[in-house]
């Protein structure tokens, strides 16, 4: 079974991190009952890299794809998740994983932006 594993970078706010619970819940709604969505934080709160990835193992997840969920390709994103995320996949043998890059530049987000300012996305923004 698929898992997907969501990890911003945790927070010391409390509301900052329970927001992740809201984006696991959408995502594990638009995924359907056949995924495992699961969330983490890197630092700073709990559950942690290693615990959320035991959460997607113990739910029955047999690969699983964690997705930085951070706007850019910074150090983060790119060497610290992935170093912790193969530590912690190490103690499930037979599990596979990957780790995706963050957000980076995504049309979907540029209309998240152009709605919050109030201003209506073209019908395609797409190149022909």
């Amino acid at each position: 079974m698929k898992g997907i594993l969501l990890v911003d970078h945790g927070s010391v706010r409390r509301e900052a991190n329970e927001m992740m619970i809201d984006v696991m819940n959408l995502v594990q709604r638009m995924a359907g009952n056949d995924i495992v969505v699961r969330y983490a934080h890197m630092e700073l709160a709990e559950p942690t890299i290693a615990q959320g990835f035991a959460n997607c193992v113990e739910a029955g997840a047999t690969d699983v794809v964690v997705f930085p969920y951070m706007l850019s390709p910074g150090r983060h994103s790119t060497t610290d998740v992935p170093r912790m995320v193969k530590a912690a996949a190490a103690k499930h043998p037979g599990v596979t994983f990957s780790v995706t890059p963050a957000f980076g530049i995504e049309e979907k987000l540029g209309e998240v932006v152009l709605a919050r300012a109030g201003i209506e996305a073209p019908a395609s923004t797409t190149p022909s």
